[in-house]
């Protein structure tokens, strides 16, 4: 009886769980650069089952196996390409391809497809609430003026003729699935050498987050449906063992 208790409480933990990671998905749907989340569970442990004598128990014969619980297994992250939609904005900025763009944060150096930025106070170009954007040559790459023009790589210069202001550094990785997501919403490197990468950029773009709401709202149904199940099981248990132990109390 007890075992269902086991199985049920794990089925609610991570149903929530699940919903947790729709949750953000959902609520960064409009964040430019944005990768979803994919969340995963498996069985916590497998018991084999057997038969045995009453007396003599050392010649077992397997009949299969059992789950348990539920236990989380992976969170992850969708690397697909979101939509590029070209908005016109003077530092928007999205790469035509698998790169990331390099920013330079308090934690360090941190990784993000979101090439919506401004210019921050001393006329560096920054990603907001982040940090610095760097060049190619891995410094922050500052800007005087606003009137600015770039070409298919990222190369940024002065409209008027004047000069060059940098190039916007665009890095790749060996396996995107040892990038760790920070808390910041960034990407650390996992331990990986970052190589610089000659992906195309597209000037006034940006790339929206790859999340599908159509699939996040049916992901979201599901979960709650099989949480809901799970609680009022759980509760029928409640009743179930509750009467059995008030009618042991009473023999």
């Amino acid at each position: 009886m007890t075992k269902g208790f086991y199985n049920l409480t794990s089925g609610i933990l991570s149903q929530s769980r699940r919903l947790d990671t729709v949750g953000n998905n959902m609520t960064n749907i409009t964040t430019p650069g944005y990768k979803q989340e994919i969340y995963t569970d498996t069985t916590f442990d497998e018991v084999l089952i057997s038969r045995i004598g009453n007396k003599d128990k050392r010649d077992s014969i397997p009949l299969g196996q059992e789950s348990y619980i539920l236990a989380p297994s992976e969170l992850y992250v969708d690397y697909q390409q979101g939509i590029l939609e070209e908005t016109g904005q003077t530092f928007d900025f999205a790469i035509q391809g698998n790169g990331f763009f390099a920013i330079q944060t308090a934690n360090g150096v941190e990784y993000t497809c979101n090439g919506r930025f401004v210019l921050d106070e001393e006329g560096y170009l920054c990603l907001p609430e982040h940090g610095r954007v760097l060049g190619t040559d891995g410094a922050p790459i500052q800007v005087m003026s606003d009137n600015v023009r770039a070409d298919n790589y990222g190369q940024i210069s002065y409209a008027d003729g004047s000069g060059a202001v940098g190039r916007l550094g665009v890095f790749t990785f060996p396996d995107t699935a040892q990038l760790v997501k920070n808390e910041s919403g960034l990407f650390g490197t996992g331990g990986q050498q970052p190589t610089l990468a000659n992906e195309p950029v597209l000037w006034g773009y940006v790339e929206n987050s790859n999340v599908d709401m159509i699939q996040e709202m049916s992901r979201m149904m599901t979960a709650q449906r099989a949480l809901q199940s799970a609680a009022q099981v759980l509760g029928i248990y409640d009743e179930i063992l509750t009467k059995a132990t008030t009618e042991v109390g009473r023999m």
